[in-house]
């Protein structure tokens, strides 16, 4: 008998990564191709490592079909941006590309990155030659590989935020893929120093089982949605020193409706370490993940997936062997929120740091609003930085007391939104792109959530909770790029113009929310939320999030584990 007769194959994206010749598949000749605005099917899934995806206008899609023409094509590229630091050159080389290539705007992403949407295929390698030019890069900025790490939002802040802040830049580093095909492919060869690089050391042919992303916080802020993550590293400060981190491991949002074996999970917390080990312990979790990850199902080989059919314990055993090192015992830590600061605040080093919201993280010049150009008049000013924020904000960072009054001369001539006016729920929400351009939308999420805050907002108001922080994110389906299931007002897509309402995550991260309402219209959503508003104004206890509140009241079950976010 065959003994390989019941062993699974491998998925079929594990095939072409095997015969890719380490990401580079054809995708020279798809870009070289004039016949369409597409690539090919095989490098649709390859041309994620090098940070860009290929999308369509959904908006336009019967017109284009009535004149039988193909779908509109474009690309999405992502621009990785450890620990979200961009100087103001960058800052403008990416403006003028998003400007000449992309469709006028920048999306400030969840994870601190920019994303372009709207680049033409034939403008593609002239786009990623030019964000190259300005010393950032789009490799593993998506893909089966460890994306942008992220850390806790501004390195100015303080001496361990900047501590942070290098940890964050050494395990992006060392994580990253080495394969040439980027440089061979969008930069005409040009090798980085070094040379040749003819195989993976960490990652082998067949790279991970699934994206895999990294994130540090320091309590108590967690801005990063650390628990969120695959691989997550909490700050330890003891006498404003940072000795080192608690490692978390297993978070992940993502889910398929109707199949009840995938789950969002948030991440355990497994043990200490010392600071000095942080890059070798995040190595032995990528390998751990590496070997023993689902390569036959995709939607099951997320670390959250592999962690939950192997254990804890194992999975303990197994990094401690890979590491050299022995975990320790879990330090104190405590989180009080997931939000950004905003407005003017003052670092350690006597700079001046000032947070801007950006509502969806979507930067335009939009019905007189110039926001866009307001950053870009900064930018030609400004000798500081800008760092992106996990919640899709800015801050212009670094600002020298000399420089103060020019920057907020032109804060104040662009109108750039003052933080102090919006409602607390604004200020906390969060929208992935969605509609048009993701093919994954079921519904509509960056374009439509602002209006829907000005009607929760008429609620919050009538009520008397305008200023108490809630948090709301809204995506349009449920892979969860806006991180919906850590918010505790969550709204997820399931058709056109219908959500599922999710109650009852903690404000500071460490909970889920579950399912509260399904398929609702606006008319819907404001009608389940008005009531139970109002019962939070007239009974929520001394300091009680809203998360907390629908548990104690009853109106959802806590969500304790992945493994229980359906029942």
């Amino acid at each position: 008998m065959d003994k390989n007769i019941n062993t699974p194959k491998p998925s079929s994206f594990e095939v072409v990564k095997e015969n890719s010749n380490y990401l580079r598949g054809t995708i020279e000749e798809s870009l070289k191709d004039p016949l369409t605005g597409a690539i090919r099917a095989d490098d649709q899934l390859l041309i994620k490592f090098h940070g860009t995806y290929q999308q369509q206008d959904r908006d336009v899609d019967d017109e284009r079909r009535h004149q039988k023409l193909e779908p509109l094509y474009s690309f999405l590229i992502r621009v990785r941006v450890p620990g979200g630091v961009a100087t103001p050159q960058q800052w403008l080389a990416l403006d003028g590309l998003s400007e000449k290539y992309a469709d006028h705007t920048l999306k400030l992403t969840t994870r601190q990155a920019f994303q372009f949407h709207g680049v033409l295929k034939r403008h593609l390698k002239t786009t990623m030659k030019g964000i190259n030019k300005s010393l950032l890069d789009t490799i593993a900025a998506c893909g089966d590989v460890n994306r942008n790490v992220m850390c806790s939002a501004n390195p100015f802040e303080s001496l361990v935020h900047a501590e942070v802040a290098e940890d964050a830049k050494r395990i992006s580093a060392h994580l990253t893929p080495q394969t040439n095909a980027y440089h061979e492919i969008w930069l005409d060869g040009k090798l980085i120093e070094g040379g040749e690089k003819d195989e993976e050391p960490l990652y082998g042919k067949h790279y991970l089982p699934r994206k895999f992303k990294i994130a540090i916080a320091i309590p108590p802020r967690n801005d990063t949605d650390v628990l969120s993550n695959d691989l997550g590293f909490i700050a330890i400060v003891d006498n404003e020193k940072l000795t080192g981190y608690n490692l978390s491991v297993g978070g992940g949002m993502a889910f398929t409706f109707g199949n009840n074996a995938t789950y969002p999970r948030v991440a355990d917390v497994v043990g200490y370490l010392p600071k000095e080990k942080i890059v070798e312990v995040a190595e032995a979790v990528l390998i751990f993940q590496r070997d023993n990850g689902n390569r036959f199902e995709r939607k099951n080989a997320r670390l959250k997936y592999t962690i939950d059919r192997l254990g804890l314990d194992f999975f303990r055993s197994e990094i401690e062997r890979l590491s050299g090192f022995k975990l320790q015992p879990i330090k104190s830590y405590k989180f009080e929120t997931l939000g950004d600061k905003y407005g003017w605040s003052q670092g350690e080093d006597g700079f001046y740091h000032y947070g801007v919201f950006v509502e969806g993280g979507k930067l335009a010049d939009r019905n007189g609003y110039l926001a866009k150009t307001a950053l870009r008049e900064i930018a030609h000013i400004h000798q500081g930085t800008f760092i992106l924020t996990g919640n899709q904000n800015v801050i212009i960072a670094q600002v020298a007391e000399k420089q103060k009054p020019l920057v907020e001369a032109l804060l104040k001539k662009y109108k750039l939104i003052d933080a102090d006016t919006l409602s607390s729920l604004r200020q906390n929400s969060i929208a992935c792109a969605a509609l048009p351009l993701c093919g994954l939308a079921f519904a509509e999420a960056e374009r439509y959530l602002p209006s829907l805050i000005d009607k929760i907002d008429n609620i919050l108001e009538a009520n008397g909770l305008s200023k108490t922080p809630i948090s709301i994110r809204m995506t349009g389906c449920p892979n969860g790029c806006g991180r919906p299931f850590l918010s505790e007002i969550g709204l997820v897509g399931k058709a056109p113009g219908k959500y599922n309402l999710y109650l009852g995550a903690s404000f500071t991260g460490d909970r889920l929310n579950k399912l509260y309402k399904e398929m609702l219209s606006e008319q819907d959503i404001l009608s389940a939320l008005t009531p139970v508003l109002v019962d939070f104004a007239q009974h929520k206890q001394e300091e009680e999030h809203f998360g907390d509140f629908v548990i104690r009241k009853d109106y959802v079950k806590a969500t304790t584990a992945g493994l229980n976010f359906h029942s």
